[in-house]
This record gives structure tokens, sequence and C-alpha cells, in this order.
């Protein structure tokens, strides 16, 4: 990243919590209970996918943040219960509920992504644009559409006018050729940007076993133009697009010129501790 791009790149990994990371990036005998503050000295910024599944009890969010160092940020999914099973409709007391237990995370509070379902299509479009209306203004939000119907300009101009990002993700369900126009058109002050891969074939994610750096350099060459538009691009890798998450974090790290933490260097900062 140049001196003369506004917007800083903040990059890390879908979820941290991987036994098989220990070894290829968690030092030997890294303990579960110490993933996280050892992938903090690593990475200034994680998605969170438990959310997803169930808002968390208080005494996690405030672990979650007392493990971490200032600075550190963290996306966090917004419950399926509101996009999955109401589909945005009568959701507001959940949305609340969420919303005030991720604020326990104080200034490390990052984006939350509203994930909407493989089957929620545009014929939908008034119950999202009524959930939008009660979203809070002090907290980022991005949405992922996994329909590419949705990807057209009356969307993107509902987006703006709430000031969400569109979330946009290397993965099946947005055509790659449309992600350059897209990175030309943001929809907040900041961007989401999700490296998910094309399916769930890899199982084994202590190695890269798939070589993207194709489509990385293709992202390299797209991403500087969202830094100039937007304050912040969040860039989380997922371990299915080439295997191992950390490693995929770290090679567009190193595309964008942002300082790389080897894993080496993590075994050596455990043992001052």
């Amino acid at each position: 990243m140049t001196s003369s791009q506004r917007g800083s790149a903040r990059i890390g990994t879908q979820g941290w919590n991987y036994p098989a990371w220990v070894g290829p990036f968690f030092p030997d005998g890294t303990r579960a209970t110490e993933f996280l503050r050892t992938y903090a000295r690593a990475f200034d910024t994680v998605e969170v996918d438990s959310t997803f599944y169930a808002i968390p009890p208080s005494s996690t969010v405030r672990g979650w943040a007392s493990r971490t160092p200032d600075g550190f940020t963290f996306a966090l999914k917004l419950p399926q219960e509101i996009s999955h099973e109401r589909r945005f409709l009568n959701a507001a007391d959940t949305l609340f509920a969420f919303v005030d237990r991720a604020r326990e995370l104080g200034p490390k509070l990052g984006p939350i992504l509203i994930q909407c379902g493989p089957d929620f299509t545009p014929l939908e479009r008034d119950a999202l644009a009524a959930f939008l209306e009660q979203l809070p203004g002090d907290v980022q939000f991005a949405i992922e559409f996994r329909q590419p119907t949705w990807i057209t300009k009356g969307t993107l101009s509902l987006l703006k006018q709430h000031h969400v990002a569109l979330a946009l993700s290397d993965g099946k369900w947005i055509p790659r050729e449309w992600l350059l126009k897209l990175c030309a058109q943001p929809t907040a002050d900041f961007t989401y940007v999700r490296w998910m891969g094309p399916d769930r074939s890899l199982t084994d994610f202590s190695r890269i076993q798939v070589d993207r750096s194709a489509e990385l350099d293709a992202w390299a060459s797209m991403l500087p133009t969202l830094l100039s538009l937007v304050r912040t691009v969040y860039g989380y890798a997922n371990n299915h697009f080439a295997g191992h998450g950390p490693q995929t974090a770290r090679m567009i790290q190193e595309r964008l010129g942002i300082p790389v933490v080897n894993p080496h260097a993590l075994g050596q900062q455990v043992s001052l501790f």
C-alpha cells in the first residue's frame, strides 16, 4: 500500500479455532485456549463465524476482547435467525440484542456481516429494505448476497442509502469479471472482501493445496482502487480458498505491501511470555 492511498487494509482469516493450524501456523504445543491470543500476533482482524449460529454470552465476547491487543478488530456474522429463519421479517428484537452484545467489544468491534442464504432472492427485496432501515448508525454493516441477481444498480443504490457495504466474495456466486466494476462502486466508507474458494472439497487445512496466485494477483490489482475510495478494506481468507487461510492472508498482505509476520516468529514471541 502506497502513501498515496487514503484507505488502510486489514487482512485476516475467517476464524482461528483450527487444530490443523498447530505446527504450520500456531507453534507446536499451542493450546486451543491460546489460539486467539497467538493469532492476534500475526493479524489485526478476524471474522467470527460462531455468531452466525447464536448470540454469544457476554463472557465470551469480553474474553475475545481481553485476549487481543489494542487496535485489533472483530468482524461478526449476523445470526442466521435473522437472515435465514426470519428472512429479515420481525427481527428487530434479535437485531438489537445482538448489536448490544457486539458493542461489548468496544473499539474492537469491526463490521457486522449480513450473510444472505442462497435461496434469498430479489423477490424479498421489500423485507430486506425494511430491515436495513432498522440498522443502528453507530455500527458498520456489510451484506453478502449469494444470488447474482441481487447485483444491480438498484441494490447498490439501496445499500449506499443505508451505508451498508456490499461484500465482495471470491466464490462462485459473484462472477469474477464483475468484481473490478464493483470495486469502483463502494456503497459505504469501508469495503468487506471474502476469499472463499469454489467449494468445500478441501478438508486438510494445514497447507496450501491449490495455487490461487493468479486470483490473488488480480485482487492485488483491484484493491488499490478500493483503497483510494474507502477508509478501510477488511479482508478475510477462508481455508477453502486454497487450503490454509493464514498463508493465503499472508500472500495478500505481501501483495499489498503490508508487513508479514512469519509463523516462526510466533513461536519466539510465545517463549517470551
